[in-house]
Parts: C-alpha cells; sequence; structure tokens
C-alpha cells in the first residue's frame, strides 16, 4: 500500500454522490483526480481492494435475512460449504474456530415460496446436519467495515437512525439492479450507471441521494482484501449479556473503531450468547487484546471468540438483490436437485 495509505482509508469511509466523485477526493488528498483513478484501479489489479460499489441495506430492501451456524463434521466442511454457496441470498460463508464451525448469512426475497426457517432446515437436510443455530437480529449496534484505524482501541461516536421500511418504486428497484456492479473508475461514474438505467446523469444521483437518506443505501465505499491489505485476523467475540445491559454493553462495543459489527441477536437452548461483536486486528493478539479490555471494563464473565479459519464466500449481502422470488427459488432448488 506504502504512500496510498490515506487514499484507502478516504475511499473506504464514503465515496461522495456527486458527477465527480474521484476529483472531491482527489481535493481532499491533494491528488489529480486522473491519479486517484489510476492508483484505485491498480489496488483492484493488485487485490488490495475487492471491491469498489453501493452497499444497501437488504432489510430496507425487504429481504428477510439472519445469520446461521452449523455444526459440521470437520472432513465434510468443504462440501457443506459448497452447497450453501449455491444459495444466492448467502453473501458471507466462513468456518470458524469453535464447534458450530460453519458461520453464513442468508437473506430471501419478499414474497419467496421457502421461508428462511424453511429453507435452512432444507438446507441442513439436504447435507446431512443436524445442529443447526438460526440467530436473528434483535437490535444492530454498528456495521460497517472501515478498516482506517491505528489501533483498535480507538474510539468513535456511531450514530443510530430510526429505520422504517417502504417498499421501493419501480425505478428504484432497477437503479438497485444497475448499481449492483463494481463503480466505473472513471470521472463521473454516475453517468456511465444513468445511460444503463436510461436516465439523465444528475436524476440518477438524486435517486441515489434519496436512497441514502432513506437508509436503503448505507454508502458508497471500497471493501478490501483483508489479509492482503495486513488485516490477518478476523474475530467474531460472541458475548452472553443480561437483557437489561444489552443497550449499555452495546454501545459501547460499538464504539471502538475496531469493531465492525455489533448485534444484539436471539438465543435458544444451544446458544445463549446474545451479542456479536465483529473485530479486525492484524494479528490475533490485538484482537485477543480489545476482548480483554471489554470484558474487564464491563465485568462480563461469559464470552468467547470465534476465529474465521477460511472464506468460503464473501460479497455484498446486496450483490444479488433485487431478484424475482421465482428465480431465487428455481436457483436454490436446482442446487439442491444436482448436489
Amino acid at each position: 500500500m506504502g504512500d496510498y495509505e490515506s487514499l484507502l482509508k478516504e475511499v473506504q469511509q464514503e465515496i461522495l454522490i456527486t458527477q465527480r466523485p474521484f476529483l472531491s477526493i482527489g481535493d481532499r488528498l491533494s491528488m489529480k483526480e486522473e491519479e486517484v483513478i489510476e492508483v484505485l484501479k491498480t489496488l483492484k489489479q493488485e487485490k488490495i481492494i475487492r471491491q469498489i460499489s453501493p452497499i444497501y441495506d437488504t432489510r430496507m430492501l425487504g429481504y428477510d435475512s439472519s445469520l446461521v451456524a452449523f455444526r459440521v463434521e470437520p472432513g465434510k466442511i468443504e462440501d457443506v460449504a459448497r452447497f450453501i454457496n449455491f444459495h444466492p441470498g448467502v453473501s458471507h460463508n466462513y468456518e470458524r474456530e469453535d464447534e458450530f464451525n460453519l458461520w453464513f448469512t442468508l437473506a430471501v426475497p419478499p414474497n419467496a415460496p421457502l421461508s428462511l426457517e424453511d429453507t435452512v432446515r432444507l438446507m441442513a437436510q439436504k447435507v446431512g446436519v443436524k445442529d443447526f443455530v438460526i440467530l436473528r437480529t434483535v437490535r444492530m449496534f454498528k456495521i460497517g467495515v472501515r478498516l482506517t484505524y491505528e489501533n483498535l482501541e480507538e474510539r468513535e461516536e456511531v450514530e443510530e437512525r430510526e429505520l422504517i421500511y417502504r417498499p421501493l418504486e419501480d425505478i428504484e428497484i432497477r437503479l438497485v439492479k444497475v448499481t449492483q456492479e463494481d463503480m466505473p473508475l472513471v470521472k463521473r461514474p454516475f453517468l456511465e450507471w444513468s445511460k444503463k438505467l436510461g436516465v439523465k446523469e444528475q436524476e440518477l444521483i438524486e435517486l441515489m441521494r434519496s436512497l441514502k437518506e432513506r437508509c436503503i443505501l448505507r454508502r458508497i465505499g471500497a471493501i478490501l482484501f483483508h489479509k492482503r491489505a495486513g488485516w490477518i485476523a478476523n474475530g467474531m467475540a460472541v458475548w452472553n449479556v443480561e437483557k437489561e445491559r444489552v443497550e449499555k454493553v452495546g454501545r459501547f462495543i460499538a464504539d471502538f473503531k475496531g469493531v465492525s459489527h455489533c448485534y444484539e441477536r436471539t438465543i435458544n437452548a444451544v446458544w445463549r450468547y446474545n451479542l456479536f461483536s465483529m473485530m479486525h486486528g492484524r494479528d490475533r493478539g490485538e484482537v485477543e487484546s480489545l476482548v480483554r479490555k471489554i470484558a474487564e471494563e464491563l465485568s462480563l464473565k461469559d464470552y468467547k471468540v470465534l476465529f474465521s479459519k477460511r472464506e468460503f464466500k464473501k460479497k455484498k449481502g446486496s450483490d444479488t438483490l433485487p431478484r424475482s422470488s421465482n428465480l431465487w427459488y428455481r436457483d436454490f432448488i436446482g442446487a439442491v436437485s444436482s448436489f
């Protein structure tokens, strides 16, 4: 990365929805617009940057989603992971250090023929998994990977906004489809998207600004290949927190820059940890140090860290959204039949 760390930090934070966003970035970093674009192209070619694109909130697009964990026999985990990846609604799929060793996020579209629970049960039945947990979001305290900090213990204030869902208009649905691809690395990227959508450039810009104001569009930004960028340790710290303390603890944890995601989730007879916090460090020791700090400061006794061992799938949660429910069902049933 070298001299380009400032640019990497900038494009992870947010790319402005304006006619010439890379000019704005260049102005802030004392770089020419052309240089910004060429450096970003190089960082993508070198697989430091995974993608630069809009990041949409699947819930605000009307999708039902959840984190799911399977307990898989070690010798079968690759085959099971491969099958799970067939489902277009699976955005992330990791092997983690735990008896529940395969963790994936699943989203199903509105009015899908199979509910999320039925989909998970069908998956588990097909691959012979008897033990699994569906861990739905109760409350979100933070979401968004931005590897812009020097120390995991740096603090920031996380803004909470009330999310009010309403169905998207047809033009908005078409816009989400068009903007699923990587942002064109040209001077006027929104113009390229507007041509595909069949509207004027400024109309597309205003539509995207509206989606952002309504929290449907979280931001436009860069997502890195974490390990290539030096962030080796991906640890999911899970905490068993008394119900009356969840809000205080969740807010406290979310304000660490080294925490990219923080959720309260459902529990059940086999899973008692109701607070999840994703942390990214340059090594395991950094993550473990932050976890200990949190535990000591808040007197938390029941917790563990599930480090990732292998990444089987990773993409934006909205990469395949929105699609027809029937298409999703057809794709998935086809995978079930052929597996």
